[in-house]
């Protein structure tokens, strides 16, 4: 398995893109300055008021399918 963190900034207009389908992917850089990208509807469950903020690990399996992805914390 493979963990990739980062910080995610959306705020409520952009995430309206993802609903629409106008953007079907989010592409984030990495604590360790890779690019990963991953399908936006795993978004769904972490949109509060202000968008959707915080420190996220997305964990991939060894063909980099993605597993999970999980909010560390709203605040960093």
């Amino acid at each position: 398995m493979h963990r990739h963190e980062f910080h995610l900034n959306i705020p409520p207009g952009r995430l309206l893109q993802y609903y629409r389908g106008e953007s079907r992917s989010v592409i984030a850089r990495a604590a360790d300055g890779r690019n990963i990208q991953f399908p936006a509807n795993l978004l769904v469950r972490h949109v509060a008021a202000d968008g959707v903020v915080g420190r996220f690990v997305l964990t991939t399996d060894a063909n980099n399918k993605v597993i999970d992805l999980e909010r560390l914390d709203a605040s960093a």
